[in-house]
């Protein structure tokens, strides 16, 4: 668990240095962080050599229209699931041609929680280009 901005800092220093040895570029799909990882990667100094672009698609409507989340995938597993968060990450590498996606959808609460996914409870999908996406769901 990641309990620092300090630790945030250097997870993002490590990652920007992956990406700029690997001559490769991200993008990112945010929900309930509402553009807030796009911000803190951007803070670092050169970000522009390995950072695209951010999409924020905090609506359904937004994670269809940008995204290309399917409507029958938020109906049934809902916008935060590992299906939808693997579809933003699809998306985004389509709509961006970059090499590496984040995407990340949550109930960041007060309200909004049920029994099966309760306040907190947030998905993440990582997908390089052409590869199937990583994807873990933490509560």
């Amino acid at each position: 668990m990641i309990d620092s901005t300090e630790q945030i800092h250097s997870l993002c220093q490590q990652l920007a240095k992956l990406l700029r040895d690997r001559d490769e570029c991200l993008v990112v799909a945010e929900s309930c962080t509402g553009g807030w990882v796009a911000k803190v990667l951007t803070d670092l100094p050169g970000s522009s050599d390995w950072f695209d672009r951010g999409y924020v698609s905090y609506s359904n409507q937004a994670k269809q229209s940008m995204l290309g989340v399917s409507a029958e995938t938020l109906a049934r597993f809902g916008a935060v699931s590992l299906q939808t968060v693997a579809e933003m990450t699809r998306g985004a590498l389509q709509q961006s041609g970059a090499d590496l996606a984040l995407a990340v959808s949550g109930i960041a609460g007060p309200g909004g929680g049920s029994q099966e996914k309760p306040v907190g409870t947030v998905c993440f999908s990582w997908q390089m280009a052409n590869r199937d996406p990583l994807l873990e769901q933490c509560c």
